[in-house]
């Protein structure tokens, strides 16, 4: 179609999680309950490893950034959300889904590395912990993290373009609870192929080149492991991996089965689900993987909030560099 016969979008419609009105109020509360506890848990991880000199090391620097990523991505989504349950007209303006889906981007860009940073560091603790000081020192991780938020932020205005390039005329209703870029490409009315393109190429280049990287720590760090002569020390080496690649596999499992599933079997209601998960849960779920081996059943009830957020990011890894 000509350009001058198109009736421009100004504005989309979110359709959200679920279309059911009598929903609407249920899932306002489950998910303000999930929003809450997501600042909850990962805002007291900033501030306590900001503020305990004990949590100055390079395990805690990635896990603080872990945690504003966590953040900043369920900020992206959530109060949009949240308020579309509670009104009639659920809509957002061409501009600021721009910026959410930009946003949403770099927050899940940061989170794939970062999470590949955190797999470097317990390679480096366990394989060569003579040299850790030196390897993972506060400039080379201030240095990674410069990188990661830069390439994400990159990437995130790359994509985000490409998506917007596309003309968006006549229909307006997205069929999802933010603007992702798969139900936005589905209702342009322009020549899909180059986004779509870019799209697929970031995703999968960023999955799979972060994925070489924990997955190399990992076989490193098993084999460092074998070769400890002490089945103590090989527990305790060990000890420091679980709850990292816990979150790996259920990050990495949800964004593999999110954008590298076949086209012939996409469907934008299971990628709703999906979405709500690494969106969300995740995010709330992050601290809670951390403090796997906390024990807290056991703590006195009356512990202060501090002893817990500690005992909570000590959880997620020990030191090995004294072995």
């Amino acid at each position: 179609m000509a350009a001058g016969n198109h009736t421009y979008v100004t504005e989309f419609i979110l359709m959200g999680v679920s279309d059911l009105a009598e929903l609407q109020i249920p899932l306002f509360c489950v998910f303000l309950v999930i929003y809450g506890q997501v600042i909850t848990g990962n805002l007291g991880i900033v501030i306590l490893t900001s503020v305990d000199s004990q949590l100055q090391t390079p395990m805690y620097f990635f896990l603080k950034h872990l945690a504003i990523i966590n953040l900043g991505n369920s900020s992206v989504i959530a109060p949009q959300m949240l308020v579309n349950f509670l009104v009639t007209k659920k809509t957002i303006s061409y501009y600021a889904c721009a910026a959410q889906l930009g946003g949403f981007i770099a927050f899940v860009v940061a989170e794939i590395f970062v999470l590949a940073a955190m797999a470097c560091d317990r390679y480096v603790a366990i394989c060569s912990p003579l040299l850790y000081r030196v390897v993972v020192s506060p400039r080379i991780c201030l240095l990674l993290a410069a990188l990661i938020y830069i390439y994400s932020l990159t990437t995130a205005l790359t994509v985000s373009s490409c998506v917007f390039s596309m003309s968006y005329c006549s229909s307006n209703v997205i069929n999802h609870f933010y603007c992702d870029n798969v139900p936005l490409l589905a209702l342009s009315c322009s020549d899909t192929y180059i986004p779509e393109t870019a799209v697929f190429t970031f995703s999968g280049t960023n999955l799979v080149f972060s994925m070489i990287i924990v997955l190399t720590s990992y076989f490193n760090i098993i084999l460092a492991i074998l070769r400890i002569c002490s089945s103590e020390g090989r527990q305790k080496a060990f000890s420091t991996c679980p709850s990292h690649m816990m979150a790996v596999t259920v990050f990495y499992g949800t964004l593999l089965f999110m954008y590298l599933q076949p086209r012939t079997n996409h469907s934008l209601d299971t990628d709703k689900m999906a979405s709500v998960f690494y969106t969300l849960v995740i995010s709330m779920l992050n601290p809670l993987i951390y403090s796997l081996r906390t024990g807290m059943t056991q703590r006195d009830p009356h512990s202060s909030f501090k002893v817990f957020i500690e005992d909570l990011l000590v959880s997620w890894s020990e030191e090995v560099t004294n072995d």
